[in-house]
């Protein structure tokens, strides 16, 4: 079924009143709507990384081909969630949505018959772009149906309880399906629960942002083009040669896209992100947290994966199984981390989240991988748990001190943009890693494995020492006194460039 097609049927069903709209049982059927959809952009990342080996086998790829198929993902998805909120302020965040919604189907059923690993890794961009759309606007509708201020905070905690328990269950849920089905199913599972939100559309109000906020297409292009580029040579650069003249024309690519980024949002009237927040250390040291916290994580998950499966030759519902010390933790500490910045500030929550991933790293390293001691691998696996668990939390208080209100959600969005960039850097930098030692080994027992993966899971600790640094830094009294310097560059209309002050005559309005 084509996207419009499906769009159409969904549109077909009876519309709410404003009475119904308003109703208790209404709000709720919309909160399940949106937080399904949030369900589904996670599960599909968490299951299916279980399923990365029976893939390789089937599809007879490496280790970059499975890298492709996490990344081609989760580049769309970050290049164009931004542009895709606002599209939906313009056009209707309910119509937008569901055409979401219906292009995400689509993508999942594609994937599900693919014959080989390059259609795959197409139909997982189409996939993207539907994720891409679902992300922001269920928080958007989520957040223009329920009105009152502690009515809207438990349904983002509902929300954000859904993605958590998408987090926790996906890889024992994808074990459970490959194991039983085959890997093509998680991709089926994909298209039901879809298709479950399609039909739960039909509670969900229209609505738009009045006034809409402007478009940036240049700016989207020139982003999604170095992220490309960028993700592209630090994936291929091991197995096809730093030197080679496609990776030199992919760094030329994405240096010159950069260097066009700044200087046009600079200028432009409603930048896709404005480079002015980065004179905010806090602002910029909570966006490096952000992507190596996630980077870290999807690394973890990655490279855990593979090891238990390739060398430990464990099965996909074995493997969720040992994963449970990870993404437990990653459920239960999230709530708590809330109420631990709110108690003790943001500084406390990063620096044991720091010191729990380079505990866990180190663990893995020294104690865990090398020798196959259990304890010390559910010890190393927990402590990536509690790091990943706490370290989002107080990056959200960061990221807005010193902000005028009006611009924190879009900081907000730039940060969420910022944890996606982490989780395809992280699988491209440690898949590479692990590639490049792989291609000197020449079987993958325990031992083997883990040696190859050695240089990746330095990387792992490297990025939770730097959330204790980052973690000092922005909490600083200096820190602090450049945010406020930032925030007056969004309030004092002498400090506002010419083109990105408001007409007059809107503002009178």
């Amino acid at each position: 079924m084509s996207p419009q097609k499906c769009a159409q049927s969904a549109h077909h069903a009876s519309e709410p009143s404003a009475e119904e709209t308003t109703s208790p049982l209404r709000r709720r059927l919309v909160l399940a709507c949106c937080s399904t959809s949030i369900v589904i952009v996670i599960l599909d990342f968490t299951a299916l990384n279980v399923a990365l080996p029976m893939i390789q086998r089937d599809l007879h790829t490496s280790v970059s081909g499975l890298q492709w198929i996490l990344a081609a993902y989760g580049l769309v998805l970050c290049s164009l969630q931004m542009s895709a909120g606002a599209i939906g302020d313009r056009a209707g965040r309910r119509k937008t949505f569901r055409i979401g919604l219906c292009v995400f189907v689509l993508g999942s059923t594609l994937c599900a018959v693919a014959p080989t690993l390059e259609w795959l890794v197409l139909f997982r961009v189409l996939q993207g772009i539907g994720a891409a759309v679902l992300s922001p606007l269920s928080l958007s509708i989520i957040a223009g149906v329920f009105s009152g201020e502690a009515e809207r905070a438990r349904a983002i905690g509902t929300w954000s309880s859904a993605s958590g328990i998408a987090l926790a269950a996906g890889p024992l849920l994808g074990g459970a399906v490959v194991d039983s089905l085959g890997w093509r199913f998680v991709f089926w599972l994909s298209v039901l629960v879809a298709l479950v939100a399609l039909l739960l559309t039909r509670h969900v109000p229209e609505s738009r942002m009045d006034p809409v906020r402007g478009a940036d297409p240049v700016g989207q292009v020139l982003m999604a083009v170095f992220l490309a580029a960028l993700v592209y040579v630090i994936i291929e650069g091991p197995g096809r040669g730093w030197g080679t003249p496609v990776i030199l024309g992919c760094i030329c690519v994405l240096v010159l896209a950069l260097t066009a980024l700044v200087p046009y949002e600079l200028r432009h009237r409603h930048p896709l992100i404005d480079p002015r927040f980065f004179r905010s250390v806090p602002f910029t040291s909570a966006g490096l947290i952000a992507m190596g916290a996630v980077g870290a994580g999807a690394g973890f998950l990655f490279l855990s994966t593979l090891y238990l499966q390739d060398a430990r030759h464990l099965t996909p519902l074995q493997t969720g199984l040992w994963l449970l010390p990870m993404t437990g933790m990653t459920v239960i500490l999230a709530p708590l981390a809330g109420r631990l910045t709110a108690t003790l500030g943001p500084r406390v929550p990063l620096l044991i989240a720091g010191a729990a991933l380079t505990a866990g790293g180190l663990m893995y390293t020294v104690a865990g991988a090398e020798t196959g001691s259990v304890p010390a691998l559910m010890v190393a696996f927990g402590l990536n748990g509690i790091g990943y668990a706490i370290a989002l939390t107080p990056v959200t208080q960061i990221v807005v001190s010193g902000l005028p209100p009006a611009q924190s959600g879009v900081a907000g969005g730039v940060i969420m943009t910022s944890r996606l960039v982490g989780q395809s850097l992280g699988i491209a930098v440690t898949g590479a890693f692990l590639s490049s030692a792989l291609h000197s080994t020449t079987h993958r027992s325990p031992t083997a494995f883990a040696g190859a993966s050695l240089p990746a899971w330095w990387i792992i600790t490297a990025c939770g020492a730097t959330i204790v640094l980052l973690g000092t830094v922005a909490t600083t009294p200096w820190a602090r006194a450049t945010a406020r310097r930032t925030g007056l560059l969004f309030t004092d209309p002498a400090s506002t460039p010419p083109n990105r002050r408001p007409d007059p005559q809107t503002a009178r309005r």
